[in-house]
């Protein structure tokens, strides 16, 4: 395709219709990325989709999801398996003494894990699901609050990967002097409208004030009739993952379980990430080294049973693994029918001074949400979007504000986004599920997150 046409949006309305309609992501992604095939080339789309897949394999970014999830999935298997989730959900219970206490502490939970979304993603939901279980409180609801403390609050804190990645973006685009990424995207945290509003909201709804709406109120119902309960699962993708932790966790050592082995590894988690500039892997990597032989000094079960269960923690992994591949066959499609182009060039004539902070988030954030890329997407249009802010004379940080902002949006609203995937799995959640049930508090923080734009502009 030579030039950017009304007929790139036709691949993301076949995932989320299919996504909705057969609740499998992954045959909606894949779905959707041959139909954009069909539409480049019919007679070339089965030779196009093996080299776009081969080549997602090969990207650098994909491996190190696989290692991150995998290794992260061993870990809570160990957690789960030796009691120590067991023996924190005890603790927790004595703190957490209803519903609101428990749900504000999952936001506080993730309100400290801000170093990475994925990081958060997956240990605030694995540590607090069996502390909201016992309030009847539904996976959907956990899911939300763990994805509304992901992407939002780790784009508003500058010593995150989001703010590490989008800092060199911001240099590599000459948009910030060399050094100064940093210290450009500090000046912009003000402006990261979506962000503030997620995070505002989720307190409020965590706390009671905003009422469950919609398809989140039919959860929490369906959480309080004791013939369904908390821990249902839904997705067939996801079906075996769920049902192995929970397997792991009815064969937990519930006597000797405590709360070091299971809040020890994850202070060394976030610690070592820390430690060596905010890299997830080498700090789940160092985690296991440190935490397999402090297991072992305890005799909690012999190291066959140890790699055994570490390796059906990986496998719990595998259907999230699997979306985020997909999702990101899908992405390399849409950026082949140029896509953000057409949005982009869609939306020019409305991007007068202004309006521009307003219409950038809004084109930003569509794109976002259609590819499910929430990096990515930005590395193609930044180059489009931020000349034409210059050559407006529009207020840089406010404009880098509105481009973070969709960001945050798309990384949580998308329904196959690697974060909402991440929070799903860690919640135990139906994917699906939780994309819908969040949706609509996503678009109330979207909506005044524009209207915002339009004010300060």
């Amino acid at each position: 395709m030579s030039e950017p046409s009304v007929l790139s949006l036709i691949p993301p309305v076949v995932v989320l219709t299919l996504a909705v309609w057969l609740r499998r992501p992954i045959l909606a992604l894949v779905t959707g990325a041959a139909t954009g095939l069909l539409l480049l080339s019919p007679q070339h789309a089965l030779g196009e989709f093996a080299d776009i897949a081969l080549g997602v394999m090969q990207d650098e970014t994909i491996g190190w999801l696989i290692l991150v999830c995998g290794s992260f999935g061993a870990l809570i298997a160990l957690l789960v398996r030796t009691g120590g989730a067991l023996a924190f959900g005890r603790a927790a219970a004595v703190v957490a003494k209803g519903p609101r206490s428990s749900l504000l502490m999952t936001f506080a939970l993730g309100v400290v894990i801000f170093v990475d979304d994925y990081l958060n993603a997956l240990t605030v939901g694995e540590t607090m699901k069996r502390v909201t279980d016992r309030w009847r409180i539904s996976r959907e609801k956990l899911a939300y609050i763990v994805d509304s403390t992901a992407a939002p609050i780790c784009v508003l804190v500058p010593l995150s990967t989001w703010a590490v990645f989008f800092g060199g973006l911001l240099e590599n685009n000459e948009i910030a002097a060399n050094g100064e990424g940093i210290k450009v995207y500090i000046a912009s945290i003000p402006y990261m409208l979506y962000a503030w509003a997620a995070v505002i909201l989720v307190v409020l709804v965590a706390s009671g004030v905003v009422p469950d709406i919609g398809p989140m109120r039919r959860a929490e119902r369906q959480a309080m009739n004791p013939s369904v309960g908390a821990m249902r699962v839904g997705d067939p993708e996801s079906n075996y993952a769920i049902r192995s932790l929970e397997q792991e966790f009815a064969t937990a050592d519930q006597q000797k379980g405590k709360l070091i082995n299971f809040v020890g590894p994850l202070v060394l988690l976030v610690g070592f990430t820390l430690y060596f500039d905010i890299d997830v892997w080498m700090g789940i990597l160092a985690t296991l080294l440190l935490t397999v032989p402090f297991y072992l000094l305890q005799r909690l079960m012999p190291l066959a049973e140890m790699l055994d269960q570490m390796i059906d923690g990986v496998k719990t992994m595998l259907p999230a693994i699997g979306i985020c591949v997909a999702a990101f066959i899908f992405k390399e499609v849409c950026d082949q029918l140029m896509l953000p182009q057409y949005v982009v060039y869609s939306l020019q004539p409305y991007m007068t001074p202004s309006m521009l902070p307003a219409m950038v988030f809004l084109c930003m954030a569509v794109l976002s949400f259609a590819t499910g890329s929430s990096w990515g997407i930005f590395a193609v249009t930044i180059p489009i979007v931020m000349p034409l802010a210059q050559a407006l004379g529009a207020d840089l940080p406010l404009v880098i504000g509105a481009l973070l902002s969709a960001s945050a949006f798309g990384s949580q609203a998308c329904f196959y986004s690697d974060s909402t995937v991440l929070a799903a799995q860690g919640a135990g959640c139906n994917l699906i599920s939780h994309a819908v049930t969040q949706l609509p508090y996503t678009l109330i923080a979207a909506a005044l997150a524009f209207l915002g734009f339009v004010l300060i502009a």
